[in-house]
Protein backbone atom coordinates (compact mmCIF):
# COMPACT_ATOMS: atom_id res chain seq x y z
CA UNK A 1 0.00 0.00 0.00
CA UNK A 2 2.89 2.42 0.59
CA UNK A 3 4.33 1.82 -2.69
CA UNK A 4 0.51 2.46 -4.12
CA UNK A 5 0.63 5.95 -2.19
CA UNK A 6 4.03 6.77 -3.15
CA UNK A 7 3.17 6.23 -7.08
CA UNK A 8 -0.44 8.69 -6.48
CA UNK A 9 1.82 11.29 -4.47
CA UNK A 10 4.44 11.41 -7.79
CA UNK A 11 1.55 11.61 -10.10
CA UNK A 12 -0.76 14.19 -8.55
CA UNK A 13 2.73 16.35 -8.35
CA UNK A 14 3.37 15.60 -12.30
CA UNK A 15 0.29 15.09 -14.21
CA UNK A 16 2.87 13.31 -16.96
CA UNK A 17 3.10 10.51 -14.95
CA UNK A 18 -0.64 9.60 -15.58
CA UNK A 19 0.86 8.37 -18.85
CA UNK A 20 2.31 5.80 -17.74
CA UNK A 21 0.81 2.60 -17.19
CA UNK A 22 2.58 2.13 -13.54
CA UNK A 23 0.51 5.08 -12.29
CA UNK A 24 -2.40 4.18 -14.68
CA UNK A 25 -2.78 0.95 -12.69
CA UNK A 26 -2.05 2.82 -9.14
CA UNK A 27 -5.08 4.92 -9.73
CA UNK A 28 -7.52 2.07 -10.97
CA UNK A 29 -6.19 -0.22 -7.97
CA UNK A 30 -6.93 2.62 -5.12
CA UNK A 31 -10.26 2.71 -6.57
CA UNK A 32 -11.29 -0.84 -6.99
CA UNK A 33 -9.72 -1.20 -3.39
CA UNK A 34 -12.59 1.60 -2.34
CA UNK A 35 -15.21 -0.54 -4.37
CA UNK A 36 -14.80 -3.63 -1.80
CA UNK A 37 -14.28 -1.04 1.34
CA UNK A 38 -10.38 -2.60 1.75
CA UNK A 39 -9.55 1.71 1.24
CA UNK A 40 -11.41 4.38 2.78
CA UNK A 41 -11.23 8.01 1.81
CA UNK A 42 -11.68 8.65 5.91
CA UNK A 43 -11.43 6.49 8.76
CA UNK A 44 -12.65 6.43 12.55
CA UNK A 45 -9.52 6.61 14.43
CA UNK A 46 -8.73 6.65 18.42
CA UNK A 47 -8.76 10.41 18.32
CA UNK A 48 -11.50 11.00 15.84
CA UNK A 49 -11.17 10.83 11.49
CA UNK A 50 -7.94 10.56 9.53
CA UNK A 51 -8.48 12.06 6.20
CA UNK A 52 -6.62 9.85 3.43
CA UNK A 53 -5.70 12.65 1.63
CA UNK A 54 -3.96 10.73 -1.24
CA UNK A 55 -6.88 8.02 -1.98
CA UNK A 56 -9.26 11.19 -2.82
CA UNK A 57 -5.99 12.34 -5.15
CA UNK A 58 -6.33 8.98 -6.89
CA UNK A 59 -10.08 9.43 -7.21
CA UNK A 60 -9.36 13.22 -8.80
CA UNK A 61 -7.19 11.44 -10.91
CA UNK A 62 -9.55 8.55 -12.41
CA UNK A 63 -11.33 10.86 -14.25
CA UNK A 64 -8.89 11.88 -16.83
CA UNK A 65 -7.28 8.25 -17.08
CA UNK A 66 -11.13 7.07 -17.65
CA UNK A 67 -12.60 6.47 -21.33
CA UNK A 68 -16.08 7.57 -21.85
CA UNK A 69 -18.62 4.37 -22.45
CA UNK A 70 -22.00 3.68 -22.95
CA UNK A 71 -23.68 1.62 -20.37
CA UNK A 72 -26.52 -0.22 -21.29
CA UNK A 73 -28.54 -1.70 -18.65
CA UNK A 74 -31.88 -3.05 -20.14
CA UNK A 75 -33.89 -0.41 -22.07
CA UNK A 76 -32.03 2.24 -20.32
CA UNK A 77 -28.73 3.84 -21.23
CA UNK A 78 -25.64 6.25 -20.16
CA UNK A 79 -22.81 7.72 -21.18
CA UNK A 80 -20.22 8.21 -18.33
CA UNK A 81 -16.48 7.22 -17.89
CA UNK A 82 -17.24 5.39 -14.30
CA UNK A 83 -18.80 1.75 -14.65
CA UNK A 84 -21.90 0.57 -12.36
CA UNK A 85 -21.23 -1.13 -9.23
CA UNK A 86 -22.31 -4.85 -9.51
CA UNK A 87 -22.50 -8.19 -8.10
CA UNK A 88 -25.35 -7.00 -5.46
CA UNK A 89 -26.58 -10.64 -4.72
CA UNK A 90 -23.32 -12.06 -4.00
CA UNK A 91 -22.68 -8.78 -1.69
CA UNK A 92 -25.95 -8.80 0.30
CA UNK A 93 -27.06 -5.68 -0.65
CA UNK A 94 -30.75 -5.35 -1.26
CA UNK A 95 -31.48 -3.07 -4.41
CA UNK A 96 -34.53 -2.18 -5.55
CA UNK A 97 -35.05 -0.21 -8.71
CA UNK A 98 -33.49 2.46 -10.09
CA UNK A 99 -31.05 2.94 -7.17
CA UNK A 100 -27.31 3.08 -8.99
CA UNK A 101 -24.28 2.89 -6.91
CA UNK A 102 -20.83 4.01 -9.45
CA UNK A 103 -17.71 1.19 -9.11
CA UNK A 104 -15.46 3.18 -6.10
CA UNK A 105 -17.91 3.30 -3.79
CA UNK A 106 -18.59 0.67 -1.19
CA UNK A 107 -21.56 -0.99 0.32
CA UNK A 108 -21.88 -3.41 3.06
CA UNK A 109 -23.82 -6.44 3.20
CA UNK A 110 -27.18 -5.58 4.84
CA UNK A 111 -27.86 -1.98 3.32
CA UNK A 112 -30.67 -1.25 1.63
CA UNK A 113 -31.13 1.23 -1.33
CA UNK A 114 -34.18 2.26 -2.40
CA UNK A 115 -34.20 4.44 -5.97
CA UNK A 116 -31.61 6.90 -4.73
CA UNK A 117 -27.63 7.41 -5.54
CA UNK A 118 -24.21 6.65 -4.04
CA UNK A 119 -21.47 8.58 -5.42
CA UNK A 120 -17.62 6.99 -6.26
CA UNK A 121 -15.42 7.15 -3.05
CA UNK A 122 -18.33 6.47 -0.66
CA UNK A 123 -18.58 4.11 2.16
CA UNK A 124 -21.78 3.01 3.11
CA UNK A 125 -21.57 0.66 6.54
CA UNK A 126 -24.03 -2.45 7.32
CA UNK A 127 -27.46 -2.32 8.21
CA UNK A 128 -28.05 1.18 6.48
CA UNK A 129 -30.84 2.77 4.52
CA UNK A 130 -30.45 4.97 1.41
CA UNK A 131 -34.67 5.67 1.29
CA UNK A 132 -35.78 7.00 -1.64
CA UNK A 133 -34.39 9.91 -3.84
CA UNK A 134 -31.73 10.52 -1.37
CA UNK A 135 -28.27 10.70 -2.41
CA UNK A 136 -25.09 10.20 -1.18
CA UNK A 137 -21.93 12.22 -2.23
CA UNK A 138 -18.68 12.01 -3.14
CA UNK A 139 -16.34 10.17 -0.49
CA UNK A 140 -18.89 10.32 1.69
CA UNK A 141 -18.66 8.53 5.01
CA UNK A 142 -21.99 6.77 6.33
CA UNK A 143 -22.11 4.17 9.26
CA UNK A 144 -23.60 1.28 10.31
CA UNK A 145 -27.72 1.21 11.03
CA UNK A 146 -27.78 5.04 9.86
CA UNK A 147 -31.02 5.96 8.16
CA UNK A 148 -31.28 8.39 5.44
CA UNK A 149 -35.14 9.34 4.88
CA UNK A 150 -36.36 10.55 1.62
CA UNK A 151 -35.23 13.47 0.22
CA UNK A 152 -31.51 13.41 1.60
CA UNK A 153 -28.58 14.60 0.54
CA UNK A 154 -25.16 14.00 1.39
CA UNK A 155 -22.96 16.34 -0.06
CA UNK A 156 -19.76 15.10 -1.58
CA UNK A 157 -16.48 16.72 -1.48
CA UNK A 158 -13.12 16.15 -2.97
CA UNK A 159 -11.16 19.38 -3.24
CA UNK A 160 -9.60 20.79 -1.14
CA UNK A 161 -8.13 17.46 -0.59
CA UNK A 162 -7.49 18.39 3.38
CA UNK A 163 -11.35 19.00 3.62
CA UNK A 164 -13.07 16.13 5.61
CA UNK A 165 -15.98 14.10 3.96
CA UNK A 166 -19.21 14.31 5.24
CA UNK A 167 -19.50 12.00 8.05
CA UNK A 168 -22.04 10.16 9.25
CA UNK A 169 -22.03 7.71 12.82
CA UNK A 170 -23.23 4.81 13.64
CA UNK A 171 -26.72 4.55 14.58
CA UNK A 172 -27.63 8.54 13.05
CA UNK A 173 -31.24 8.87 11.81
CA UNK A 174 -31.59 11.64 8.95
CA UNK A 175 -34.60 13.03 8.37
CA UNK A 176 -36.42 13.90 5.03
CA UNK A 177 -35.48 16.80 2.84
CA UNK A 178 -32.36 16.92 5.28
CA UNK A 179 -29.02 18.39 3.84
CA UNK A 180 -25.39 17.60 5.12
CA UNK A 181 -22.57 18.99 3.38
CA UNK A 182 -19.54 21.01 3.48
CA UNK A 183 -17.54 17.98 5.95
CA UNK A 184 -20.16 18.12 8.49
CA UNK A 185 -20.00 15.38 10.93
CA UNK A 186 -23.07 13.69 12.48
CA UNK A 187 -21.96 12.53 15.69
CA UNK A 188 -23.57 8.48 16.62
CA UNK A 189 -27.29 8.00 17.27
CA UNK A 190 -28.12 11.36 16.49
CA UNK A 191 -31.35 12.47 14.91
CA UNK A 192 -31.75 15.28 12.90
CA UNK A 193 -35.67 16.19 11.96
CA UNK A 194 -37.28 17.02 8.64
CA UNK A 195 -35.78 19.69 6.91
CA UNK A 196 -32.48 20.76 8.87
CA UNK A 197 -29.47 21.94 7.22
CA UNK A 198 -26.61 21.61 8.33
CA UNK A 199 -23.16 23.30 6.43
CA UNK A 200 -20.06 24.21 7.04
CA UNK A 201 -20.96 27.95 8.94
CA UNK A 202 -24.82 26.43 10.04
CA UNK A 203 -25.29 27.83 13.32
CA UNK A 204 -26.21 24.55 15.62
CA UNK A 205 -27.03 26.18 19.02
CA UNK A 206 -28.18 23.83 21.98
CA UNK A 207 -30.86 24.91 23.44
CA UNK A 208 -31.87 22.45 26.27
CA UNK A 209 -29.78 24.39 29.04
CA UNK A 210 -30.35 28.04 30.88
CA UNK A 211 -28.17 29.54 28.22
CA UNK A 212 -27.38 28.89 24.30
CA UNK A 213 -24.51 26.90 23.50
CA UNK A 214 -23.17 27.13 20.07
CA UNK A 215 -21.37 24.63 17.99
CA UNK A 216 -20.24 24.28 14.34
CA UNK A 217 -19.36 21.47 12.35
CA UNK A 218 -20.76 18.76 14.21
CA UNK A 219 -23.50 17.65 15.85
CA UNK A 220 -22.93 15.90 18.93
CA UNK A 221 -24.01 11.69 19.55
CA UNK A 222 -27.91 10.95 20.29
CA UNK A 223 -28.54 15.22 20.33
CA UNK A 224 -32.28 15.43 18.61
CA UNK A 225 -31.82 18.57 16.28
CA UNK A 226 -34.69 20.61 14.64
CA UNK A 227 -34.60 23.36 11.94
CA UNK A 228 -34.54 26.75 13.60
CA UNK A 229 -34.14 30.64 13.04
CA UNK A 230 -32.06 33.43 14.58
CA UNK A 231 -32.26 37.06 13.89
CA UNK A 232 -29.49 39.07 12.00
CA UNK A 233 -29.26 42.26 11.38
CA UNK A 234 -27.84 43.16 7.62
CA UNK A 235 -27.84 47.07 5.67
CA UNK A 236 -31.33 46.66 4.08
CA UNK A 237 -32.96 46.02 7.87
CA UNK A 238 -33.09 42.50 10.06
CA UNK A 239 -34.13 38.93 8.81
CA UNK A 240 -34.36 35.59 10.12
CA UNK A 241 -31.20 33.37 9.05
CA UNK A 242 -31.89 29.78 9.17
CA UNK A 243 -30.15 27.82 12.15
CA UNK A 244 -30.07 24.25 13.80
CA UNK A 245 -31.61 23.69 17.34
CA UNK A 246 -30.48 20.49 19.80
CA UNK A 247 -33.39 20.48 21.64
CA UNK A 248 -32.93 17.29 23.40
CA UNK A 249 -31.47 13.90 23.94
CA UNK A 250 -31.71 10.70 22.81
CA UNK A 251 -31.44 7.69 25.29
CA UNK A 252 -28.77 5.71 25.77
CA UNK A 253 -30.05 1.97 24.79
CA UNK A 254 -29.19 -1.26 23.59
CA UNK A 255 -32.14 -0.97 21.36
CA UNK A 256 -31.75 1.31 18.90
CA UNK A 257 -35.16 1.39 17.22
CA UNK A 258 -36.51 1.91 20.73
CA UNK A 259 -33.89 4.96 21.52
CA UNK A 260 -35.23 6.78 18.26
CA UNK A 261 -39.00 6.12 18.43
CA UNK A 262 -38.77 7.28 22.41
CA UNK A 263 -36.99 10.62 20.85
CA UNK A 264 -39.15 11.16 18.30
CA UNK A 265 -42.43 10.99 20.45
CA UNK A 266 -40.67 12.39 23.26
CA UNK A 267 -40.11 16.02 21.08
CA UNK A 268 -42.42 15.77 18.57
CA UNK A 269 -39.71 15.82 15.95
CA UNK A 270 -41.35 15.48 12.18
CA UNK A 271 -39.29 13.45 10.22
Amino acid sequence: MNNIQSIIEKAWDNRDLLKEKEAVNAVKEVVNLLNVGELRVAEPTTDGWQVNEWVKKAVVMYFPIAQMETIEVGPFEFHDKIPLKKGYAEKGVRVVPHAIARHGSYLAKGVIMMPCYVNIGAYVDSGTMVDTWATVGSCAQIGKDVHLSGGVGIGGVLEPLQAAPVIIEDGAFIGSRCIVVEGVRVEKEAVLGANVVLTGSTRIIDVTGDDPKEIKGYVPERSVVIPGSYTKKFPAGQFQVPCALIIGKRKASTDRKTSLNEALRTHNVAV
